[in-house]
């Protein structure tokens, strides 16, 4: 005897604080009919309830919900088999969007998942997306997964590759016993001096029966059910036409008197041909469609299988999946690093090509730290782990990947509209299109009006607006990651092409992010390491970025620092000191002045510096004006080029800065930049990307710090500098992962060139069905007798997928504006050979 007992249910909880918290939570709960037990966990936020009877999952969230409480929406990702065309998403999106608890839902036909945000139970998604007519299950992200899905993908392509194989072995007698007799005399002879016409039917009947019910069985199976739900997709098109071919080519051959004497004839080859050509199509479709998300098999491949952890006193080599954090691990020279951590001992040179697309190598030694996947040069590292498993960051970016292959564009609304009524008007059209030539048409009028019908259904297959968008997107993301560039939301991909300006931060975005002493010039009669070991001396007691630059750059020099006492800061001025019982003095002009020096004599350099937007400091020596000093923020080296492959993308280009007005317009005169909003604090950053957007368009705004998150939500794309803050790049849409400047053209001009590939795609699937119908309808016919055999407009349907998918797998070869010097190693300089 089986269990009739329902499922528990798990629900998270938020804003529970204390003990009477949880039990009023319980209380709620077991109040609602149908619910035997609740324990609710503070400490994991979450409620454990058993059910007497099935319970729905939005009674037991509005009763969390009442006493005060809040049921967090999750995101879950579904994986969906049988879904072929536009109208099949459509389909699977509102059985979604039906269950109780669901607040979104979005299907993608090329990566075959559904993401559903809400509070619904799982096994509720899957019942919905099973009564819809397809098979559904949990999509976990990561590795194992990808693994499993491309090997899923990998035999639907060998198990059509084997059905066309078949199709096409029986479908080619028939082609020749039919088309052959008419084109050909001596086939057609032959034929007669043989088996007859009668026995010429027979054997196109059993062929065509054999691919229709072996091969083409799937388009019945699936067509037919759709169609008797009121829901009719691409299959169903295919199983009406080319059963209607079929089965009126059977009454011909075996009850030739139920027919008009004029219609007897057969168009078994048409049926076997169709579901043959068709057969084709998906496989082709398989491929490229295997082929469009290589990039997260890339990425998946640089995950590292084993390492070598210390435990118990000795080394270990262990799975990958079983190193835990604080994890003690070894790696070798040439090895790729396995898990994220942190040096403590060793030194070598590291290539993180595959993160962040630059080609040197980074030194590493104690203190530094490494990501997994990235491959270990010259020495050997010994490091603890930090982050494994899922939260590594080679997994989060496969995560963020996955994400923004998955979402939709604005765009894709238009198609989803037209999808929604598209197979329901076609066949309304090929019913018109029958009725029309029976009543209207020449004789045989029942013979016309069949084919014609039978074109429209064929020609008009949704399968290429079903996959114009979602396989751009999936190349297009997937060739950003290649190059450091991270779509977080697949929505910046239209957005960031609209962008009419772009802001940059200044500070950690246009420069290092880390003050530099940049110049020293002494007067006559000092000497240089003296007078920089005394001025690292005394500023060495400050903790001001300025002066922590002034020591960097005398240990740089290895100069000795001497001692000095007395040190006083004077605010607003400078900072003196005695070093060796001489008196030392540091500070703007103004402080110089105030102490009777005469800083005339450093006039040229000073106006020099001033250009070059940098402060000069200087320094007197007991009682002397010794030097000039100037520490600045130095400008990447990449970023005058980034600037220019803006201004000849045709953006405008804007720098928000606290930095006061005169330094500012200084690096927006040496960088070309339009527009400078100077002397920001950093609430006002906000207000300033508003202004921008006001006066130019649409804005994209690049940042790294923490302070410059709600910039990055404020702007209509956000880019955060990967090098950044975490608060940053969660605020962000895009993240360059290099942390140079030169990511953010290489992302517009990505944008640029998926969407223009989406329109391409659309325009092709849109136009194609536009142009083609009316032709299959027969409109031609009157005025120069032309029609569209049904054989033709399949090859037509199968070449329109294909050609959609063959012009998205183009972004693979596009090259980015700013390339790398040279090749850099790993997924971030991956290239495809010729012809491949």
């Amino acid at each position: 005897m089986t269990s009739t007992t329902p499922s528990p249910v798990t629900l998270r909880i938020e804003g529970m604080t204390c003990a009477s918290c949880v039990g009023r939570v319980e209380r709620a709960l077991r109040a609602v009919p149908g619910v035997a037990e609740a324990n609710v966990n503070l400490a994991t936020e979450r409620a454990e309830i058993k059910l007497a009877e099935p319970v729905d999952r939005a009674a037991l969230v509005r009763a969390i919900e009442d006493v005060g409480y809040d049921v967090p929406a999750t995101s879950t990702e579904i994986a969906i088999e049988g879904m072929t065309c536009a109208s099949c998403v459509g389909r699977v999106e509102r059985a979604l969007r039906s269950v109780s608890g669901v607040t979104k839902a979005s299907v993608n036909l090329a990566t075959e998942r559904a993401s559903v945000k809400g509070t619904a139970d799982v096994s509720a998604l899957i019942a919905a997306v099973e009564a819809a007519g397809y098979a559904a299950k949990v999509y976990g992200a990561g590795i194992a997964n990808d693994d499993a899905a491309a090997e899923k993908r990998e035999r639907e392509s060998r198990a059509l590759a084997r059905d066309v194989l078949i199709a096409g072995l029986l479908t080619l007698p028939v082609v020749v016993l039919e088309m052959g007799s008419h084109l050909v005399p001596a086939i057609h002879d032959l034929v007669m001096a043989t088996i007859g016409m009668k026995g010429n039917w027979y054997t196109q009947f059993a062929l065509t029966t054999v691919v229709l019910l072996g091969p083409g069985l799937r388009f019945y199976v699936k067509g037919f059910p759709a169609l008797a739900k009121g829901a009719p997709d691409m299959n169903s098109l295919v199983a009406v036409g080319t059963a209607a071919a079929y089965l009126f080519s059977v009454v011909a051959t075996f009850a030739p008197g139920l027919l008009p004497s004029a219609t007897v004839n057969v168009y078994f080859e048409a049926a076997a041909v169709i579901a043959t050509l068709i057969l084709v199509g998906r496989w082709l479709e398989a491929r490229a469609k295997g082929r469009t998300s290589e990039a997260i098999k890339r990425l998946a491949g640089l995950q590292a299988k084993t390492a070598r952890v210390r435990r118990d006193g000795a080394v270990h080599e262990i799975a990958v999946a079983d190193v835990a954090p604080g994890d003690i691990v070894e790696v070798r020279p040439g090895e790729r690093v396995p898990v994220d951590g942190a040096v403590v001992d060793g030194r070598s040179y590291v290539d993180e090509s595959m993160i962040t697309g630059e080609p040197i190598p980074v030194a590493k030694e104690a203190g530094a730290t490494v990501v997994g996947g990235t491959i270990n040069q010259t020495g050997s590292l010994t490091f603890r782990a930090t982050a494994v498993g899922a939260d590594t960051m080679l997994a989060q970016i496969i995560r963020m990947v996955e994400e923004a292959q998955g979402s939709k564009l604005p765009i894709q609304a238009l198609v989803d509209k037209v999808t929604m009524y598209f197979v329901p008007a076609v066949m309304t059209l090929a019913a018109a299109t029958f009725a029309v030539w029976f009543f209207f048409g020449p004789e045989p009028a029942m013979t016309f009006g069949l084919v014609n019908a039978v074109a429209v259904l064929i020609i008009a297959c949704p399968c290429a607006m079903g996959l114009a968008t979602p396989t751009s997107i999936m190349v297009g993301t997937g060739r950003g990651a290649e190059m450091g560039v991270l779509f977080r939301k697949g929505e910046a991909l239209q957005l960031l092409k609209e962008a009419r300006v772009v802001a940059l931060d200044k500070t950690g975005t246009l420069t290092e992010g880390e003050p530099r002493m940049t110049d020293l010039e002494v007067a006559d009669g000092f000497d240089r390491a003296d007078v920089l070991a005394r001025i690292a001396g005394v500023e060495a007691k400050s903790e001001h970025p300025i002066a922590r630059a002034i020591v960097a750059a005398a240990e740089q020099e290895k100069l000795v620092l001497p001692e000095v006492s007395d040190f006083d800061s004077v605010t607003g001025m400078g900072v003196s000191a005695l070093s060796g019982g001489v008196r030392i003095e540091i500070g703007a002009d103004r402080y110089m002045t105030s102490l009777g020096h005469d800083v005339g004599r450093f006039a040229a350099t000073s106006a020099r510096l001033a250009d070059e937007s940098k402060s000069p400091l200087y320094a007197a020596i007991d009682g002397r004006l010794a030097a000039v000093v100037a520490v600045a923020d130095p400008i990447k080296e990449t970023t005058p080029a980034a600037i220019r492959a803006l201004h000849d993308l045709g953006l405008k280009v804007a720098m928000i800065t606290g930095d006061n007005r005169r330094t500012a317009e200084a690096i927006a005169r040496r960088l070309g930049i339009d527009d400078v909003v100077a002397e920001v604090l950093p609430q006002g950053k906000v207000d300033a990307v508003k202004k921008l957007k006001a006066e130019h368009g649409r804005l994209a705004f690049v940042g790294d710090g923490i302070n410059d998150a709600p910039a990055l939500a404020e702007a209509d794309v956000g880019l955060a500098i990967g090098t950044g803050t975490d608060v940053a790049i969660e605020a962000a849409d895009v993240v360059l992962m290099s942390g140079s400047l030169k990511g953010v053209p290489n992302a517009i001009a990505l944008s640029k060139a998926t969407l223009t590939n989406i329109q391409q795609n659309l325009f092709w699937a849109f136009a194609y069905n536009t142009a083609l119908i009316p032709v299959a309808a027969g409109v031609l016919w009157p005025s120069f007798g032309i029609l569209l055999s049904p054989i033709l407009a399949a090859g037509a349907m199968a070449l329109s997928s294909v050609f959609v998918l063959g012009n998205a797998l183009r972004l693979r070869r596009w090259a980015p504006p700013m390339r790398e010097p040279r090749q850099p190693a790993g997924l971030a300089g991956a290239r495809l050979a010729p012809g491949e």
